[in-house]
């Protein structure tokens, strides 16, 4: 997810009413803007190795693509990343080294997951993707259903590579406390509906979609100080643990159903 910079375009775009409403959120857009900042820099920790070496066997392969939360944006460590607790998760529940490479932007929208994928070597044969994105559609006003059919064509290009793919569906911005309301609502309402439309996607692309606004969304509603990092926008380390917890079942159960490679 990016800074909250164009939610004046949601306000006034989204909300066909009197010049008052659409000033009023214009005025809330100023307000998050100046709450949030930008504290944590444009850049994320580099957490891309082979985690848990030691282990028997060839590593398996984990790619990530998507936005800032793919890319483990308000992590202080790298361990601490989305990428890093999914690789140690991995790999001490199926017993193998795992090597990360994180593909994923700061500040990134569906359109962007094909360069993404364009920068990858040819020959790379990624056994799983988890792929997270959607924040940045419903604050820039891109349109569902732009959204999912570049979603779906990222999750086709990966299981052309041979991957297993699992989509981290749209969290809901309504749990972004520094925005004020109605304006917090009203992303909200967007941000489930980009969440269910990229579930549905993810399976007619047969990839596996996990939906964050449900298995997380409530903790970091309830717990916001402990779930959000310095800036009240990206998660902290203990908002990244949970999300990889309720991303990690999907991945694992992804990667067995993969059929066995010849090490190279």
């Amino acid at each position: 997810m990016s800074r909250i910079g164009v939610l004046v375009a949601i306000g006034a775009g989204a909300v066909a009413s009197a010049g008052g409403v659409r000033i009023l959120l214009r005025r809330q857009a100023a307000i998050a803007r100046l709450r949030i900042g930008k504290p944590l820099g444009e850049e994320s920790i580099d957490a891309d190795r082979v985690w848990r070496r030691q282990l028997e066997g060839p590593p398996i392969e984990l790619l990530l693509l998507g936005d800032s939360l793919a890319a483990g944006l308000g992590a202080q460590r790298r361990k601490e990343t989305l990428g890093g607790r999914l690789a140690k998760g991995m790999a001490r529940r199926l017993h193998r080294p795992v090597r990360l490479r994180t593909a994923a932007v700061v500040g990134s929208e569906s359109p962007d997951l094909a360069a993404q994928l364009d920068a990858l070597p040819d020959d790379y044969a990624p056994h799983v993707a988890v792929i997270v994105v959607g924040g940045n559609d419903v604050t820039h006003r891109i349109p569902v259903p732009a959204s999912v059919q570049h979603l779906e064509e990222a999750i086709g290009r990966l299981r052309d590579r041979g991957a297993q793919v699992v989509v981290g569906t749209c969290p809901d911005l309504g749990a972004l406390r520094p925005v004020p309301q109605p304006l917090r609502r009203l992303i909200s309402s967007m941000s489930r509906r980009l969440g269910d439309a990229q579930a549905e996607a993810a399976r007619r692309a047969g990839a596996h979609p996990v939906d964050l606004r449900r298995a997380v969304g409530p903790m970091f509603f309830d717990d916001p100080e402990a779930m959000f990092s310095l800036d009240r926008f990206h998660p902290s380390p203990l908002g990244y643990r949970r999300t990889a917890e309720a991303l990690l079942p999907a991945v694992c159960r992804a990667v067995a159903s993969t059929p066995q490679r010849v090490p190279r």
